[in-house]
Formats: structure tokens, sequence, C-alpha cells
């Protein structure tokens, strides 16, 4: 995971202003905020919504509505989310995930001691090769607990 920025509300204002003239301008700027900030800010919504002259209802439901979007900074130094979908239930990742869990010594949405983040998401479009993972956003296919291990030691170099 890239090192993100502290909030800042004037950079922050630089970002929206840069994208708003774009078609469907929500979306991209609320990925450019996470990107620069490893969240988006209650602050930016107010923003969002003047700029592209949208109800703060219409941004704050965008922003909820995607399970990718933080709205607080992340906690751990990595992040790992976990696919849940149908696919990768059907190839196990519901005793993987317990084994996962259980190893990290947290629970979803927790962050182990050693500082990776463990979020669970509802399909990554790999389900050819279920079950499957994002390793601070990189994909991981075929996940095992020590495919896992093996990522998050890769991370940490």
């Amino acid at each position: 995971m890239a090192s993100a920025e502290l909030w800042n509300a004037t950079r922050a204002a630089g970002i929206v202003a840069e994208l708003q003239s774009l078609e469907g301008a929500t979306l991209p700027i609320l990925h450019a905020l996470q990107e620069t900030f490893g969240y988006v800010d209650a602050e930016a919504v107010p923003m969002i919504a003047e700029a592209l002259n949208l109800s703060r209802a219409e941004v704050h439901g965008c922003l909820t509505f995607y399970h990718d979007f933080r709205r607080e900074p992340p906690a751990g130094r990595h992040h790992v989310k976990l696919c849940r979908a149908e696919a990768c239930q059907a190839m196990g990742s519901d005793r993987l995930h317990g084994e996962i869990l259980s190893r990290m010594g947290c629970d979803w949405h927790g962050t182990s001691a050693d500082g990776v983040t463990v979020e669970p998401v509802y399909c990554l479009g790999l389900c050819a090769n279920a079950p499957a993972a994002l390793v601070d956003d990189e994909p991981l296919a075929r996940l095992s607990a020590e495919s896992l291990d093996a990522a998050l030691k890769e991370a940490r170099a």
C-alpha cells in the first residue's frame, strides 16, 4: 500500500477542482481522494457536492454504496481484502477465511498485531481463480493461507 498523505482540505479541494469537469466525476474524485489520503474524509462530501452541483445525500450515497471506499484512515500498514462472493464460497473460502482470521488473531475489519487490516469484499472479479484476495490492492488468485502469508511477507519487504 502506498504511503498516504494526511487529510488536507486544501489538497482535497485541488483534487476535486482538477477532476470536476470529467463526465461522471463523482467516482473518479472519490477514487483520487482515497488514493491520496487512504480514505475519503467526511469533509469531502460537501466539497464534492458543491463542485458537482449534487446534494450531499447523493455524494454520501455514492461513498457508502461502494464497499471499496474507506471513510476512516486505514488502521494497518497493509490491507487484505478477502472475497466472500459465491464463487469463492463454492471453493471453500468460508473455512479458509476462518483459518486466516484465526492465524492473524483478528476478526473482519480488524487489524492484526503486526499491522494487517482484514476486510471482506463481495466479488473481486477473479471468480475463475477462486478463492481470491487483494493484498495491498494486488490480486491473489487460488488463495490459500500459505499463499497469503507469502504475499504479506513480500509486501513487508
